[in-house]
């Protein structure tokens, strides 16, 4: 009898298996499926361009350089760093090890300042972690103090090795492997290693995404849908051309001012992220202030747009816009927004309108726009020849500029943010990407057409012609100066794309003689999409003059709390004309589509 029982109990533990051995087996059958898949996403990567994939080799040339005169020039200086840093790693190599051999550990102290990467307590408390953190610390110090002791480097020169050095320091950072990370591993232990395949599940699905190439979803794709849950105002497409789709807003005043509003937003992200949702909607709150909005609606192109130039954008899309608000609502004057890019082809816009005595705009407002490109800001690692010769080359093989590259080079300039610490979360931890309506935006990208990519980024972003020489468009030459109507500029504070500062000077030389600028706490997005209300972001504004430095601008401007939207809605009110009974769409013609229309549903291939 007991011999029956125990053969039964053996039989039982050698032929049944556990919860924990059931998951295991479906873990591995999952990621051979996943490895089959990763080699048929992989199989589809593009042609690669050397070009695109770092700075050229006129860079390391340079750095190299200017380190072997330093040496020559200054040993005693290379000595003394090297010493340094030796000095440091060994001695914390060293002090960790005696308390380790002691049977106690206290983590000796940071050396980086607070940071939320190592936010576990085990950073600190645990000695390998703790260890690893701190030789990463003195190691990303070392190289940084490297490259900022080296001379002999031009300003853009040095700009581009701190930038480069910083995303080699980001990249090694020990939270971006699973062995030096205890986030990935506690939650890997704690999950019998389901998060680890998961994580496998979301990186072969965003490589199978981007045809081989990895872009980390940063939003849940699942979570929107553009007409349901963003970009929800209720309008009408009204006009229609090969560039862009006119939406008019339906109204929800009696009266509206006389004068329409257009609105131009960049063509390199799609215009609904001025119309997230009825609580952050810059869209939903101008219609409710009595204006007859106008929002154009660019197309996504393919390779069949190759030969599209800024000529183009601002003939067939400003002007051929202009005149349909004017021919819709019976008004010889529009007043217009251009936002970022869209704001600089604005200016060119004016500058030719101006050229040929057409009064068609009553004022103009810039959100986040540069036109004097003398100071490049962060961009200046990607402006070199090096790069820029890169993208003419995939322009012309592509006939457009992808938006692979465009979301990479952005997201390069946050990296942390933006690249490193959601592919944690992804691909390390197995979670799933948050619902989040900006960064969902942000993922819905658009390519440029080949040629106006290329005569922007050299003739705007290199050449600075629109604030020197001139720059050339229809048989005229347009300057800052040729930009005369009255301006409400704003600026965001802590804008990574387009400075503040530069953007002021860009208004600075404008040859309007009515010029209002206006500064927002926060960066390129949420500094403008800013809604009253929540009070998250103040603003600075000033009487004196657009003109000097910016800086000395800033510190006799006045800060008040909250959004500056009212501020600039009164401004426009005053240059709106009277009150007159609320224009209908669909007394416009035709409805071609409702709000907001169909090329921004479009899906074209990157």
């Amino acid at each position: 009898m007991t011999t029956a029982t125990t053969g039964n109990d053996t039989g039982g533990k050698a032929g049944g298996k556990t919860p924990e051995l059931k998951l295991m087996e479906e873990n591995l059958a999952r990621l051979e499926g996943l490895s089959e898949r990763l080699q048929k996403a992989m199989a589809q990567k593009r042609a690669p361009n050397p070009a695109l994939e770092g700075p050229g080799a006129d860079l390391y040339l340079k750095t190299s350089a200017s380190l072997m005169t330093e040496s020559m020039a200054h040993p005693g200086k290379i000595i003394e760093a090297q010493v340094g840093y030796w000095g440091r790693a060994m001695k914390h190599f060293a002090e960790a090890q005696h308390q380790f051999l002691a049977g106690k550990f206290a983590p000796p102290e940071d050396r980086g300042g607070t940071d939320k990467r190592f936010a576990n307590p085990l950073w600190d408390s645990h000695p390998w972690f703790n260890w690893v953190k701190q030789q990463y610390q003195i190691s990303s110090d070392a190289l940084t103090r490297a490259v900022d002791a080296m001379e002999n480097l031009s300003p853009k020169d040095r700009k581009r090795a701190e930038f480069f050095t910083r995303q080699i320091v980001d990249m090694m950072a020990p939270t971006n492997f699973l062995a030096t990370n205890p986030d990935v591993l506690e939650r890997a232990v704690a999950t019998n290693g389901e998060s680890l395949v998961q994580g496998m599940e979301n990186l072969v699905r965003d490589i199978e995404a981007n045809r081989g190439d990895l872009l980390v979803t940063l939003s849940d794709p699942s979570a929107f849908t553009v007409g349901e849950n963003i970009g929800t105002t209720p309008g009408a497409v009204v006009y229609r051309n090969r560039l862009f789709e006119l939406i008019q807003y339906t109204p929800v005043t009696e009266k509206v001012h006389r004068t329409p509003l257009i609105m131009f937003p960049p063509w390199i992200n799609k215009f609904y992220i001025l119309d997230l949702g009825a609580k952050k909607s810059f869209v939903k709150w101008v219609v409710e202030q009595g204006f007859t909005l106008f929002v154009v609606s660019w197309r996504n192109p393919d390779a069949s747009y190759r030969e599209t130039g800024l000529e183009n954008y601002v003939s067939e899309g400003y002007l051929e816009a202009i005149e349909a608000v004017k021919r819709i609502t019976g008004e010889p004057k529009v007043n217009a927004i251009g936002y970022c890019i869209a704001g600089t082809t604005l200016s060119l816009a004016l500058g030719l309108m101006k050229k040929r005595k057409d009064r068609s705009v009553n004022s103009a407002t810039f959100f986040t726009t540069l036109t004097d490109f003398s100071d490049q800001g962060e961009f200046v690692p990607f402006l070199d020849d090096d790069f820029v010769d890169g993208i003419e080359l995939q322009c012309e093989r592509d006939g457009f500029l992808s938006r692979y590259f465009m979301t990479r080079t952005f997201s390069f300039l946050r990296s942390n943010d933006l690249i490193w610490q959601p592919a944690i979360k992804s691909y390390l931890m197995g979670e799933k990407p948050p619902a989040f309506d900006l960064l969902y935006w942000n993922g819905d990208g658009t390519n440029l057409p080949a040629k106006m990519a290329v005569e922007y980024l050299r003739m705007l972003c290199q050449q600075n012609r629109l604030a020197a020489e001139g720059f050339p468009i229809a048989g005229e030459t347009v300057r800052l100066d040729d930009v005369t109507v009255p301006v409400f500029a704003v600026a965001c504070e802590t804008d990574h794309i387009a400075a503040w500062q530069a953007s002021f000077g860009g208004v600075a030389q404008m040859g309007s003689k009515d010029k209002r600028f206006l500064l927002s706490e926060s960066g390129h997005i949420a500094g403008i999409v800013n809604p009253p209300g929540r009070d998250k972001y103040g603003h600075w504004t000033s009487d004196e003059p657009v003109a000097g430095d910016p800086e000395t601008w800033k510190a006799a401007a006045e800060f008040s709390k909250g959004t500056w939207w009212p501020v600039w809605g009164a401004w426009l009110a005053a240059r709106s004309g009277g009150m007159v009974p609320a224009r209908d769409p669909a007394a416009a013609g035709p409805i071609l589509a409702e709000a907001p229309g169909t090329y921004v549903r479009e899906v074209v291939s990157a």
